[in-house]
């Protein structure tokens, strides 16, 4: 017999069954890369700032007792207020090849969205534009990225076009190899004709508490930059100094590039450490031991992630991406990164296509974001 159950925030044998559920389904599974707990506590225990604005709903799905499968589904009014839509998300989904248990999850979600009178679901997309989003739909023997780009199950793609989803967009991940790589000849013919002109600029830092310091003007430059894109929430100062804060502890300074027109920031790219071996032995822990392993690898992984990328719309298509890829490729062949990967690359986000093709990079993960109407 299946049975859901909304879980409440302070449950702790509810919230650890949700915790704990994809630690059970992936023990076996090498690509599949853990979130901390910790972290997934706070937000079942709504203590997380999505919660200051918002709502949300979080359901287990039991069979005989023993927990098959889960979901949460929000309501983001500061998206939906901004955006002018009616339309709920959801996230966190994790379920065995049981499409009995996957519907009613997926339909007690519906349910919790039809009621509040929203007439979409989305997903999988986070608390904030900061979390991957999509369900895996190749690739499946690459491991994930970090926390990012989650891996799940094959058969999960069935349950969401099985139900009555359709797709939105699809991001793709793709690979760069260092061995035979040579630097683009039109990068470099980019890079010398700004740095002769003097008004773009992208300048080495040696120290986080440089980068720190200009955290708010970065801040609005991924405000305006990303803007037109559909999925686009304005991040609060709370969301950047978050991000600001996560950023530091997982990168170096000298893998952050920023781009100046004169005097002003008008761009960025984010680059930082693949962590994802030290994630999987954390197992989701996080304890000074563990911290030590993350610090560690970040000095021995091969792999480096290249993850955000924004100009401001003014300044776009005048050449400064090509100038930040050209600092960025300078300071890797100076390394010892073997491989690059760049992440969360919409299909619909041209100038992303083209640096990643200009790059040389193979598209050799998806994931897609689904809808379906109420």
């Amino acid at each position: 017999m299946l049975e859901v159950l909304e879980i409440s925030s302070w449950e702790r044998g509810q919230i650890s069954e949700f915790i704990d559920l994809p630690f059970r389904l992936y023990v076996n599974t090498p690509q599949w890369v853990p979130p901390f707990r910790s972290e997934m506590r706070k937000i079942l225990t709504r203590n997380h700032p999505f919660f200051e604005h918002s709502q949300a709903a979080f359901y287990l799905a039991r069979r005989q007792s023993r927990t098959v499968g889960r979901i949460g589904v929000f309501e983001n009014r500061r998206f939906n207020s901004y955006r002018d839509r009616r339309e709920a998300r959801f996230y966190y989904f994790e379920c065995a090849e049981d499409d009995e248990a996957a519907a009613v999850l997926i339909g007690t979600a519906a349910d919790w969205a039809s009621r509040r009178g929203l007439i979409e679901l989305h997903g999988p997309h986070g608390l904030s534009g900061m979390d991957g989003s999509g369900i895996q739909i190749d690739g499946f023997e690459q491991r994930a990225t970090m926390t990012m780009m989650h891996y799940n199950q094959p058969y999960y793609r069935r349950f969401f076009e099985n139900n009555g989803f359709t797709k939105v967009r699809d991001y793709y991940t793709a690979e760069i190899r260092r061995q035979g790589f040579t630097m683009p000849e039109k990068i470099r013919r980019v890079a010398e004709i700004h740095y002769k002109r003097g008004h773009f600029r992208v300048p080495r830092f040696r120290s986080k508490r440089a980068l720190k310091r200009i955290a708010g003007q970065i801040g609005d430059v991924y405000n305006r930059s990303f803007a037109v894109h559909e999925d686009f929430c304005p991040l609060r100062e709370v969301e950047i100094d978050r991000l600001a804060d996560d950023l530091m502890l997982v990168s170096k300074p000298s893998l952050i590039k920023i781009l100046y027109y004169d005097d002003q920031v008008v761009g960025f790219l984010f680059a930082f450490p693949d962590l994802s071996a030290a994630l999987q032995r954390a197992r989701g822990r996080l304890n000074p031991l563990r911290i030590i392993d993350l610090l560690t690898e970040a000095g021995r992984t091969d792999t480096l992630i290249v993850n955000g990328a924004a100009i401001l719309p003014e300044y776009q298509k005048l050449g400064g991406n090509g100038l930040m890829y050209y600092e960025l490729i300078r300071t890797i062949l100076d390394s010892g990164y073997k491989r690059v990967e760049m992440v969360q690359i919409a299909d619909t986000t041209s100038l992303m296509l083209a640096d990643m093709q200009t790059l040389g990079g193979r598209v050799y993960k998806t994931h897609r974001i689904y809808r379906r109407n109420l």
